[in-house]
């Protein structure tokens, strides 16, 4: 009964992060024509979808040592991104209120990870 509800789990989280490459991915199409809406948008895309990556990747993972290591560039990855939201919105490219559902999903995923990275770090 564990083993299904940690595969359901790990499904949905697996969706979860693939979404969260995808709402960047649409993102990124509504930021305005400026060079340094490109720029920092495209600093955005790599990192919100080595997050989704490197996510799957953890998932088949072959080690406990392989986890860690795919699971840490996720953490990374995931707090890249909300780093690179929080300039978007600093440097008026784009609005709180139209980016703040998509930052609070990256800290999610971020907090997810963490927890994830520190108990195996636990085990060690």
């Amino acid at each position: 009964m564990e083993k299904e509800l940690k595969s359901d789990f790990v499904e949905k989280f697996r969706n979860r992060t693939r979404k969260f490459v995808v709402d960047n991915i649409r993102l990124y199409r509504t930021l305005p024509k400026t060079e340094e809406a490109r720029i920092v948008g495209k600093q955005l895309l790599r990192s919100a979808s080595s997050v989704g990556a490197n996510y799957r990747a953890a998932c088949r993972a072959r080690s406990q040592a392989e986890f860690h290591s795919k699971i840490s560039i996720v953490v990374e990855e995931a707090d890249e991104s909300v780093f690179w939201m929080e300039v978007m919105i600093d440097a008026e490219i784009i609005t709180k209120n139209e980016i703040d559902s998509l930052m609070a999903e990256g800290n999610e995923i971020l907090k997810v990870t963490s927890s994830a990275r520190k108990t195996i770090t636990d085990k060690k």
